[in-house]
């Protein structure tokens, strides 16, 4: 494939797609987004000569059912992804699937956290991946009802600061076989567009930061989390119970707040310099001209923000994620406003490498490609939707956005609004305001539009509960204890 041109600009002509993915980036946290601290000039770069989607959001706040919606367009409850122990298995297709099929070669490097490699996901070519732990996953977090006090995750903020880790050490491999990949396929082009799925596990804790990105931030100067002290934050009683189970209910010490949020910035930068790497092999190959390149994390944190830690909760932090496309045909230097979610990345793929979609888009899919939103195309007003089901949730969670407000349901809990234009901190819960309660109405009503909550929570803990019993009872999975504070890397990275 040659350079860019005028002539396939115009035709939209089918493309490359190179997908690189982060884990756990809170969407915020970018130069590009005029956040004070953030120090990422590759992100940036990509933003100025593409689009960033400014509302952009998983489809559910934790990694393995996230990312089993991502390969198949389809949120997680219809697909029985509930936490981190129903990783994806090959059902139903992948945009991985739909590519082989048409003939298309798709190629991922780095993490996927899917069941096996021996699953037909739909990416017979996988380069140093990861996958849940011994195909199985995380059982112990199965228990959402008298959740015990998991004080390792208190650990986790506790031991941030500089040093180095499997996953730094993991990342820097992914981009070195990343960089060979694009090498390989300038060199040795195929006939048709390919695909990438380049994906890192920073800045995920832990929180276990190089020195020279750890030293980029005076942890003095560091902007202080919105609501974090104890007579700001949100005292919901589900919020509450996540905050009892992560051994977090008081304030950390202002020292140990600062530390961890310098560690996380400076993993944000450390991954962001992976980006720019692999951005300018794309350039020094030669194939930005035919070249998608998507930039998104699977979901991201809330880094102290309303007294809060990890993902797991509805707030723009953890379930907002950043999103950058850039590539021939579309806008430069372009903020667009319209809500997209990581279910839109399937078809967006296809259509970008000129696969029909009609099959997919009509029948099955919950996304819709994001080429023509990007290129500035007048579009209808759709849905955002997410969901959680998983670790220390002691029910389930789902979130609406529609317009301005985003609507936050808990079966069996009090809900939250939020009018996110002029409230984008989430800073006023109007659930309880009368001024709002036809908005609350519309909201909910938009919601059991797309599922019945109470339902899929019933499913939900359903099936959390046979799976229970059949790995020794509540009781066994007590006694054997958290095990897994992070999925491991490959052998050669630990």
């Amino acid at each position: 494939m040659g350079e860019r041109t005028m002539e396939n600009v115009v035709a939209g002509k089918p493309m490359n797609v190179v997908w690189i993915c982060s884990d756990e980036h809170n969407k915020a946290m970018m130069g590009c987004t005029g956040h004070p601290d953030l120090v990422t000039p590759n992100l940036d770069a990509l933003a100025a000569r593409g689009v960033r989607f400014a509302n952009a959001y998983c489809n559910n706040t934790i990694c393995v059912p996230s990312r089993a919606s991502m390969a198949t367009g389809r949120y997680a409850h219809r697909i029985g992804s509930w936490d981190n122990s129903t990783p994806y298995t090959g059902e139903p297709p992948s945009w991985g699937h739909r590519l082989l099929e048409a003939g298309h070669e798709v190629t991922t490097i780095g993490k996927l956290h899917y069941r096996s490699v021996e699953d037909d996901s739909g990416f017979p070519d996988q380069r140093i991946s990861l996958h849940v732990v011994d195909v199985i996953g995380d059982l112990f977090s199965l228990i959402r009802e008298e959740m015990p006090v998991r004080p390792e995750t208190r650990k986790k903020i506790l031991g941030a600061g500089p040093g180095e880790s499997s996953y730094t050490r993991y990342d820097r491999g992914i981009t070195e076989e990343a960089v060979r990949f694009l090498q390989e396929r300038a060199a040795n082009p195929p006939d048709k567009p390919w695909a990438v799925f380049i994906s890192y596990v920073t800045p995920h804790f832990p929180l276990i930061c190089p020195e020279q990105f750890y030293r980029l931030y005076d942890q003095e100067r560091l902007e202080w989390p919105k609501q974090y002290s104890f007579a700001e934050r949100p005292m919901h009683p589900v919020l509450e119970e996540f905050r009892r189970v992560w051994d977090l209910t008081d304030e950390l010490p202002e020292p140990v707040v600062r530390k961890a949020m310098a560690a996380y910035y400076g993993l944000c930068s450390f991954m962001d310099a992976q980006v720019g790497q692999v951005l300018k092999a794309i350039k020094d190959c030669g194939l930005e001209g035919d070249t998608l390149v998507m930039y998104t994390s699977d979901h991201g944190d809330m880094a102290g923000k309303q007294g809060l830690w990890f993902k797991h909760t509805m707030y723009e932090g953890s379930a907002g994620t950043p999103f950058i496309m850039a590539g021939p045909g579309l806008p430069e230097g372009v903020v667009n406003e319209t809500p997209v979610s990581l279910v839109d990345c399937f078809p967006t793929i296809l259509d970008a490498v000129g696969v029909s979609q009609e099959a997919d888009c009509a029948a099955e899919l919950d996304g819709q490609s994001l080429l023509p939103i990007a290129r500035g195309e007048a579009q209808p007003e759709r849905t955002m939707f997410c969901e959680y089901h998983a670790s220390a949730s002691c029910t389930g969670i789902f979130m609406i956005r529609k317009g301005r407000y985003k609507y936050v349901h808990y079966v069996g809990y009090e809900p939250q609004l939020f009018d996110l234009e002029a409230d984008p901190d989430e800073l006023r819960d109007l659930a309880r305001e009368a001024d709002y309660a036809d908005v609350l109405a519309a909201c909910r009503r938009e919601l059991y539009a797309v599922c019945d909550p109470d339902e899929v929570n019933a499913q939900a803990f359903g099936y959390q509960q046979a799976k229970i019993e059949e790995n020794g009872g509540r009781a066994a999975l007590i006694e054997a204890g958290y095990s897994i504070p992070y999925s491991p890397v490959p052998e050669q990275f630990r």
